[in-house]
């Protein structure tokens, strides 16, 4: 393979859409995602397979997995992406043509109590730059940073294969709320048994997710059975829904109720037993340099995460 030839001739179109199918696991969904057709992939993918010399992607039921080919190549076509896209952002700053912009993505459970103080912090100092925020799993926010998408996250740590080429940086630990609407019928109970929570509808966030183990590992404590009927989400609105209107009993990180609880919209249950406090961090990559307006906005969202560690 010649290098030099080979360099000329992978293109920006081949690597983004590298990158989709590979964070996404499907062909088709990566086209949906990059708003082009589903062919259109396959012939960019075909194309630079073609460039280097090897099969990017084993397709099948499963849908489009990385080889091992793939697996190596992923992180350089990442790096590549993202300086290019930092290059293209300085640029424009620096030439005042547009505001500068940042992209971070956030669990949807830790935005709504985190982000509006540092957002107000941040537009202090930074008035006519954007911010786009990405919530999603977190394993989907950490695809999002490695493929450049995100310029960092605010999420949990994950497993060590999910961390390489990352750095986590702890700001608070989240408690677990379990919580339901005010003048619930579970309010005026006690004590609380098993059998008088299984009456109700319970909303837990999705298998996987460390706060879904700390509210199995509650529910086991307490003597209830192993959850068989149940809601699962990351989504606040949908839980805060199901809590107000359908009488469901809503296991969700503190913050994002924290506000509804004030309010007196949302209570909070008093389960024997408490569940484990789960750390929310910064998670960057290790690749990348920061941005002034990088580093303003983290400082914000770490002087936030200071000021929850103060209330509690």
């Amino acid at each position: 393979m010649d290098n030099d030839f080979t360099n000329t001739r992978v293109k920006f179109r081949h690597l983004q859409c590298f990158l989709a199918v590979t964070q996404l696991g499907s062909v088709q969904r990566a086209a949906d995602s990059l708003s082009i057709t589903q062919p259109a992939v396959s012939k960019t993918i075909g194309e630079l397979e073609s460039i280097l010399g090897v099969r990017l992607f084993e397709r099948g039921r499963r849908g489009a997995v990385p080889t091992r080919e793939g697996r190596l190549f992923a992180p350089h076509a990442s790096s590549c992406v993202a300086a290019l896209r930092e290059g293209v952002d300085v640029l424009l700053r620096e030439s005042g043509d547009v505001p500068g912009s940042v992209a971070i993505g956030v669990l949807p459970t830790v935005a709504t109590a985190l982000l509006p103080p540092a957002l107000a912090d941040f537009r202090t100092q930074w008035p006519a730059v954007s911010v786009s925020v990405w919530t999603d799993s977190n394993a989907q926010l950490l695809a999002r940073l490695k493929a450049g998408e995100v310029d960092f996250v605010v999420g949990r740590v994950s497993d060590p294969e999910g961390m390489l080429g990352l750095s986590f940086e702890q700001i608070y630990r989240e408690p677990l709320a379990v919580v339901v609407r005010r003048d619930h019928p579970l309010s005026f109970e006690a004590p609380l048994t098993p059998l008088m929570l299984a009456r109700f509808s319970v909303v837990v966030p999705p298998f996987g997710t460390l706060i879904r183990q700390s509210a199995e590992s509650v529910l086991t404590a307490f003597g209830a059975h192993a959850l068989s009927a149940f809601v699962e989400t990351l989504s606040v609105s949908l839980g805060r829904a199901l809590a107000l209107h359908n009488d469901a009993v809503w296991f969700v990180p503190a913050g994002a109720v924290q506000h509804d609880i004030a309010l007196g919209l949302l209570a909070p249950l008093a389960m024997p037993f408490a569940g484990t406090d789960e750390p929310i961090g910064l998670i960057r990559r290790n690749d990348t340099a920061r941005t002034p307006v990088e580093d303003s906005l983290i400082d914000a969202i770490r002087e936030a995460g200071r000021a929850r560690i103060s209330t509690k």
